[in-house]
């Protein structure tokens, strides 16, 4: 079964800084698209950023230039720097691994993200 452990969220002010964790098995790591989505309260669930294997990234137009999505090869995980917070970035964070040739899909249990002052 795929695991998606995610870390990381928590509340902060606003102008603040945090940083997402997400690891998963090596086998998924390698070959899947990772990504980050986000969902707060009476909306849907959006893109944040994703990372290809080969370290190719996108972002949402409402977080480029604040967030930043890298990935550690040696530890399985990908992770998303997320700077200069606002409160609209308030939301439950999903880390997702695609991969779009087979079809697979999966994701993580979320973690909350409160930017307030």
């Amino acid at each position: 079964q795929v695991q998606l452990v995610e870390s990381g969220g928590g509340l902060v002010q606003p102008g603040g800084s945090l940083r997402l964790s997400c690891s998963t098995s090596k086998d998924i790591f390698d070959i899947y698209v990772m990504g980050w989505y986000r969902q707060a309260p009476g909306k849907q669930r959006e893109l944040v950023a994703i990372i290809t294997g080969g370290g190719n990234t996108d972002f949402a137009d409402s977080v480029t230039g604040r967030f930043t999505i890298s990935k550690d090869n040696a530890l399985n995980t990908v992770y998303l720097q997320m700077d200069s917070l606002k409160p609209e970035d308030t939301a439950v964070y999903y880390c997702n691994a695609r991969h779009y040739g087979l079809g697979r899909n999966y994701w993580g249990q979320g973690t909350q993200v409160t930017v307030s002052s």
